[in-house]
């Protein structure tokens, strides 16, 4: 059994899931369908790369990713540097397919891709006007079937680099900035753990927010380590710093986003204090 995945920027009040999952269902009865999300932010390449990232490997080898965000191809012969075109890559043994927009280039070591393949196949009638029927479902259920990626297209040896915010580095000091806010109004922030522990090598910090007067001083190892509706950071399963309010929620006080007026691209500043520095010795007496 085949195991397809669904990540779209869609959203549920419309009927164009349905229609996806029913035209894959009619042709492979056989096939497994599994939503990652369709609430993906309209275009949003680096949220979606965020959810796929996630949980992709948490799926068996072979398994079938389709990228429904931003997937209208653009072909013009005569203008090839714009072109985006359908695109599957198998990565660690898994497919990704969607448009050439910059996603693949934010997968999780993509340079490490075994296949990058160029769908050429254009033949029906309205394959460009209604790509995800037309496109990129064939080439979802030839997958499935059994047939290989090298049938589908023509291979090409590397795919359109996206631009997103990297954390910035100096003396002390590193800026991110908010990639993700969950459900709960916990606030992902783009700094790693890794490089928190590589900037940081064990000195005091401080963690700023947009609201001057709310800082963070510890590193917590999950919610409870502070009261309920005390705000925390702590680095989750993916290595990401994450800001929350251990059990805020709409309704029950707020979420990180609310309290700390934080939003997606907001900066957060570490400002790390070395012993033996004005800042340090200035936090053991303070005014």
């Amino acid at each position: 059994m085949s195991i397809v995945t669904l990540t779209t920027d869609l959203g549920l009040s419309d009927h164009f899931v349905a229609s996806i999952k029913g035209q894959l269902i009619s042709q492979n009865p056989k096939l497994q369908i599994i939503d990652i999300t369709h609430e993906v932010e309209p275009f949003s390449l680096a949220q979606t790369a965020y959810y796929l990232n996630n949980v992709f490997r948490d799926f068996p080898e072979g398994t079938i990713h389709y990228i429904g965000v931003d997937s209208i191809p653009r072909i013009n012969i005569g203008n090839e540097q714009n072109n985006r075109y359908p695109t599957i890559m198998e990565l660690g043994g898994h497919y990704f397919i969607g448009c050439d927009n910059g996603v693949f280039s934010l997968l999780n070591n993509y340079q490490q891709a075994s296949k990058i393949i160029r769908i050429d196949d254009f033949s029906a009638k309205f394959a460009l006007r209604h790509p995800t029927r037309y496109i990129y479902i064939p080439a979802i259920l030839a997958l499935s079937k059994g047939k290989s990626i090298d049938e589908l297209g023509e291979p090409v040896s590397a795919v359109t680099r996206a631009i997103v915010p990297q954390p910035t580095l100096e003396k002390d000091l590193v800026k991110g900035s908010v990639m993700h806010i969950d459900h709960y109004g916990n606030v992902i922030v783009n700094i790693t753990e890794k490089l928190f522990n590589e900037i940081g090598k064990k000195n005091p910090f401080t963690i700023y927010f947009k609201r001057s007067q709310y800082f963070i001083e510890t590193i917590s190892k999950n919610y409870h380590d502070v009261p309920t509706g005390e705000k925390l950071a702590h680095f989750n399963e993916n290595g990401f710093l994450e800001i929350a309010i251990n059990k805020g929620v709409r309704g029950n006080g707020g979420g990180a986003d609310s309290l700390l007026g934080l939003k997606v691209n907001d900066i957060i500043r570490i400002e790390f204090h070395p012993k033996g520095s004005k800042d340090s010795i200035d936090s053991l007496f303070p005014t």
